[in-house]
């Protein structure tokens, strides 16, 4: 099970740290993604980092987003500074067994429940 948590309400600019735990099994042996969801958009992918902790980012938050682990914690987080407003959207967490970052949804065997960003201008 994954529990996505760390999303709220923050002005353009302000930053965010997203945690993604996770119960029933070691994630650090999977590769976690961080996807998101605009109202009227489909499912994107943020950011992502293998079992080898080998990160991957979308071209939109290359230099304002970082992915991270603590194993000892068994959690993935996302740090997100300088938010924009069109950064609004549920953010999901994923889990892969594959040993690499792949963007496409449909390849994540677990699932997040989602946190709410909301990015005033």
């Amino acid at each position: 099970q994954l529990q996505a948590s760390g999303g709220g309400l923050v002005q353009a600019g302000d930053s965010l740290r997203l945690s993604c735990a996770a119960s029933g099994f070691t994630l650090s042996s999977y590769t976690t993604g961080w996807f998101r969801q605009a109202p009227g958009r489909g499912r994107e992918f943020v950011a992502g980092i293998s079992w080898r902790s080998s990160s991957h980012y979308a071209d939109f938050v290359k230099g304002r987003f970082i992915i991270s682990r603590d194993n000892a914690k068994n959690t993935v987080y996302l740090q997100m500074n300088s938010l924009k407003p069109e950064d609004t959207a549920v953010y999901y967490c994923a889990a892969d067994q594959s040993g690499v970052v792949r963007e496409r949804s449909t390849v994540y065997d677990y699932w997040g429940q989602g946190t709410l960003v909301t990015v005033s201008s």
